[in-house]
């Protein structure tokens, strides 16, 4: 990868400054790129080195992740983060605009796609629709009062957690490494790169806040999700890593809540299946946009 490299821009979300990067041709049409939870925008740069002749791409830093704003009470809601997107398209004054996501970020873009239609002219989500029926069944096993009690515990050690450090950029390499093992070095490497910042001591920490690892037990009520889901008028791919966690939704019922959305499975993929198969994830994103 050869990159002459983005600019880092900034706008104002809710009181937040955050960042995001543009790869330039505004004459071109408009392309987001939207990462999932606990990474950054810097981890589409090969998606954005690829498309970048042909689209004004933009790949923006979530509240509390890559260099954009932490919240000041630690707590994330995803209605927040869809005002933060509607925020960004905004304040570009472009649109409609074209949408690559994945993960969290998917959930946030399929949501923005569902409030407003008229301003996604296709949407690509990377296993974006949350969890599974069967997960949300189990973790409703318990009762509402036990999940919460569980939850306020659970932030409560979240605010004492201080980031992790690491001793060298090594370190936090091998961690990546261990995340994923389908990552070649190199996309390792890159991705420890920007996602880490240099503490005062000398080590590193990655630098989406901590509090990032406890979400809220319950987010919007299933029957508004799915109206959002069938508000969607742009045409919808969601594609899925064969070997992922995430419940593929051609089986688990949640396709039939879309009115104009394909799925496709990769073999030999997980949940990060843009960096897993890039060479035919870029193929298909091509075919589809």
């Amino acid at each position: 990868m050869t990159l002459t490299g983005p600019t880092s821009q900034t706008f104002i979300s809710q009181r937040l400054r955050l960042n995001y990067l543009d790869w330039g041709n505004r004459g071109k049409p408009p392309l987001v790129l939207v990462h999932g939870g606990r990474d950054h925008a810097r981890s589409w740069d090969w998606v954005a080195e690829e498309l970048r002749d042909d689209w004004h791409v933009v790949a923006m830093d979530h509240r509390g992740h890559g260099d954009s704003d932490w919240v000041s009470d630690g707590n994330y809601q995803v209605n927040d983060m869809v005002y933060d997107l509607a925020q960004l398209v905004h304040q570009l004054g472009v649109g409609p605009v074209t949408i690559v996501s994945h993960s969290m970020g998917g959930n946030v873009s399929l949501r923005y796609a569902g409030t407003f239609p008229e301003m996604v002219t296709k949407i690509v989500a990377i296993e974006g629709l949350g969890p599974s029926p069967k997960r949300q069944a189990e973790m409703r096993e318990k009762s509402y009062p036990e999940r919460m009690a569980e939850w306020i515990g659970q932030k409560r050690k979240a605010s004492g957690r201080s980031p992790r450090k690491y001793e060298s950029i090594e370190a936090a390499f091998a961690r990546m490494i261990e995340e994923n093992s389908y990552l070649t070095e190199e996309q390792a490497r890159h991705l420890t790169i920007h996602g880490v910042n240099r503490n005062e001591d000398g080590t590193y920490s990655w630098k989406f806040d901590p509090h990032l690892n406890v979400w809220h037990i319950e987010d919007i009520a299933d029957e508004f999700l799915h109206q959002t889901w069938a508000a969607i008028t742009a045409p919808t791919l969601l594609l899925y890593g064969a070997d992922s966690w995430a419940s593929n939704p051609q089986g688990d019922g949640r396709l039939d809540h879309f009115s104009n959305a394909k799925v496709i499975e990769f073999e030999n993929a997980g949940h990060w299946l843009h960096h897993d198969q890039f060479e035919r994830f870029m193929a298909t994103i091509r075919d589809f946009l």
